[in-house]
């Protein structure tokens, strides 16, 4: 046995060791651009920095680990002519947020020690300015997370914004001249306070702050309405005024992570006394981002409440005549192949360098893949190349600057590579490898469209199709049959790109075939999909899950149907079990991942509780109460009513911090499970939360599923 633990730990720890890019910022060579300064203004050579930053596993260390790697492009035109990389990769542990200024001359980042937050601003020569924020004592800790954070310059480069989470008052200060906004009387000390849910524990209330690098000064602004949690901040057509995202947070805070339909509105402030909105307070909105020439905004839109993720729009704001009009709308249906709606947040610059092109990445089917919109006309086209497109399944833009499209694309077996590409000029598109892995596993992998069965149909939303992706090792002895995995996604409005999958990939480097499944409901197959859900989970995502697995059996023989193991976390968990209880004698091994067990008592105890009323096809508003009907209902949709049925030996694995489903939902299958002397393993982690995703954590799941499924599948 220890042998083969260490066997899985390897192979799990070399999938999991591949760097994966997370941000890339592209300026020109301030240095390179003097010595051309002497050559013929004709010249059409250019040189420009891509700096990128990655994220790398070592899994040894227990520890996720960033660094940076820049590169100069020698250009001619649009053609690529030389790479030169800059030195080695340089570690940036401890930096939570960075930003490269507009001229691209100097860099801001926000670091952190172990007591102490500081604003650094870096040049050619060297740290140019330092402020000690925890010092200053004018907000609390800088936010770094994906929702509300950001590090944006001012285009006159001497001021920067960044979100913080309010200043708490403190109790040891008696003052005896006081405002409420400061201080707190002793027995208000243990109030509650709210925060953002899951992943964004602690932030409660931020602030809208400004660091003056001239003064050396922090402001934190006081014109942001008092039931608004401003976020996404950026400058607006100068250096005075700002654009930010702001969510209500009355009458109570709802989890915000994977969540775009929380009410959000666009502001417009001045910073000193005037703060207005730009867009309808009665909708969800998320990246604003400004056009080079700063005459045009676009940000996305979808409605509040209802699905989770969701099918968004594109809205174009002309900031001279403030008005708006809806540049890209939402698809209820594609063709095959065809754009399906846009999912995904914007990359941090994503404008054409003349104003007149938007490029993002979407879920398109099984893929991810990036788009350009035409400002003028709203004209949608797919950004690939073809030789890239046969070769990756997922190509998420990270950023278009310079008119240089900079991109991660990876496959089921190739691990994440970057690439760049100019902005499509009519012409072929040259994509450049500039670092990451250049290779691929020795395994093949498909997509597939399936098509539910007549009795299956939702005759509300018909005629919609989902997919799957399959990953195969390479061919076996003669005769010998594969186990499968089936592995279904969270959400349940999120998706399975043909992408890298540190779980699937190792799955299927120790023999296993595994099928990735997108049920309806899931992203990238437009809007009809995603409402043909709601009031049906339980019954359409279960169907469809198995739809899909009895699918790949009748086209490949070369599986075993009678050893079939199922895994998946959150509504990924709802749906493993929910399988085991209706198929009892179908799944050999179970593994679920902070399962969603019991809708009616995962009520009053998740950040979105929201979502309990939507997925049973109820309206829900704050001051909604649970109704006996209401609460049978979702117990009825539930896993647990079907846990009498379930003979599948099943291995759960709870997060001791999870917001969204605590862990008291896993904790009752297993009771369920125990009295039935029906077997159950329970791997309890303290300190994690929803995601499971501390590096240990990971490390430790994967050892017990391929344990787990190797014992019950019978593999020698």
């Amino acid at each position: 046995m220890m042998m083969e633990n260490g066997v899985i730990k390897d192979v799990f720890r070399h999938c999991n060791n591949y760097p994966v890019p997370v941000f890339a910022s592209v300026t020109e060579n301030v240095s390179a651009k003097g010595v051309r300064a002497d050559l013929d203004v004709e010249s059409s050579t250019q040189n420009l920095i891509v700096s990128t930053e990655w994220s790398q596993c070592a899994v040894e260390r227990g520890v996720r680990l960033h660094y940076c790697q820049r590169w100069n492009l020698q250009l001619n035109k649009t053609t690529v002519e030389n790479i030169v990389s800059l030195g080695p990769c340089i570690n940036t542990h401890g930096e939570l947020l960075s930003s490269y200024s507009p001229s691209g001359a100097r860099k801001a980042v926000i670091q952190e020690t172990s007591s102490h937050q500081y604003l650094e601003v870096w040049g050619n020569n060297g740290l140019e300015k330092s402020l000690n924020l925890t010092a200053l004592n004018k907000h609390g800790k800088v936010y770094d997370d994906a929702q509300f954070a950001c590090l944006a310059w001012s285009p006159c480069e001497e001021r920067l914004l960044y979100i913080a989470e309010k200043k708490k008052p403190d109790l040891s200060m008696q003052q005896s001249c006081s405002s409420a906004n400061d201080n707190v009387s002793e027995e208000d000390k243990n109030v509650y306070r709210e925060d953002w849910g899951e992943g964004l524990v602690g932030k409660s209330v931020p602030v809208l702050c400004v660091a003056d690098l001239t003064k050396g000064e922090v402001t934190v602004s006081t014109v942001v309405p008092p039931h608004i949690s401003p976020g996404q901040a950026l400058w607006a057509e100068d250096s005075r005024n700002v654009i930010f995202v702001g969510w209500w947070h009355e009458p109570f805070r709802l989890g915000l992570k994977f969540c775009s339909n929380r009410r959000s509105t666009l502001f417009y402030t001045d910073l000193k006394k005037n703060c207005e909105l730009m867009s309808s307070d009665s909708g969800s909105v998320l990246s604003p981002r400004l056009s080079p020439d700063r005459r045009w905004l676009v940000y996305l839109q979808g409605q509040v409440f209802g699905p989770h993720q969701q099918c968004l729009q594109i809205i174009l704001y002309d900031m001279q005549n403030k008005t708006s009009s809806v540049l890209v709308d939402i698809v209820r249906r594609a063709a095959k192949g065809q754009f399906a709606g846009v999912y995904e947040s914007l990359a941090q610059h994503c404008w054409s360098t003349n104003s007149e092109q938007i490029f993002f990445s979407s879920a398109c089917e099984n893929n991810k893949m990036v788009f350009s919109v035409e400002r003028r006309t709203g004209r949608v086209t797919a950004v690939c190349d073809d030789s890239a497109g046969q070769l990756f399944g997922s190509v998420k833009l990270l950023t278009v600057q310079k008119d240089l499209m900079v991109m991660s694309c990876s496959s089921p077996n190739h691990p994440p590579s970057l690439k760049v590409a100019f902005v499509p000029d009519g012409k072929h598109t040259q994509w450049v490898h500039l670092g990451g892995a250049d290779t691929c596993e020795s395994f093949d992998w498909q997509s597939m469209i399936i098509t539910p069965l007549p009795e299956e149909e939702n005759h509300q939303f018909s005629a919609v199709n989902f997919g799957a992706v399959l990953l195969k090792p390479a061919s076996s002895l003669r005769g010998v049959k594969f186990p499968l995995v089936v592995f279904i996604h969270g959400g349940p409005h999120s998706h399975f790109a043909a992408e890298w999958n540190v779980t699937a990939t190792a799955l299927t480097k120790l023999g296993f075939v595994v099928l990735l499944v997108n049920y309806r409901g899931s992203t990238g197959f437009g809007q009809d999909s995603i409402d043909s859900l709601l009031e049906n989970i339980g019954s359409q995502d279960v169907k469809d899950v198995q739809r899909a697995v009895l699918h790949v059996l009748q086209d490949d023989k070369s599986l075993d149907p009678d050893r079939i193991a199922v895994m998946g976390g959150s509504h990924g968990g709802f749906l493993t079990c929910h399988l085991i209880g209706q198929y009892p004698e179908f799944y050999k091994a179970c593994a679920a991942r902070n399962p969603v067990i019991n809708a009616a008592t995962l009520l009053g105890t998740s950040d979105i509780i929201d979502w309990r009323y939507s997925s049973v096809g109820l309206d829900y508003w704050f001051d909604q109460l649970p109704t006996p009907q209401a609460l049978t209902t979702m117990l009825e949709k539930s896993p647990i009513v079907h846990a009498a049925q379930i003979r599948t030996p099943v291995l759960l694995m709870l997060g001791g911090k999870d917001k969204r489903v605590p862990p008291y939902q896993g904790l009752e299958l297993y009771k369920a499970l125990k009295s039935r002397n029906s077997p159950v393993r329970l791997l309890w982690f303290d300190g994690d939360g929803h995601s499971l995703s501390k590096v240990e954590t990971q490390s430790d799941c994967f050892l017990n599923v391929a344990l787990w499924f190797k014992q019950h599948l019978e593999m020698y």
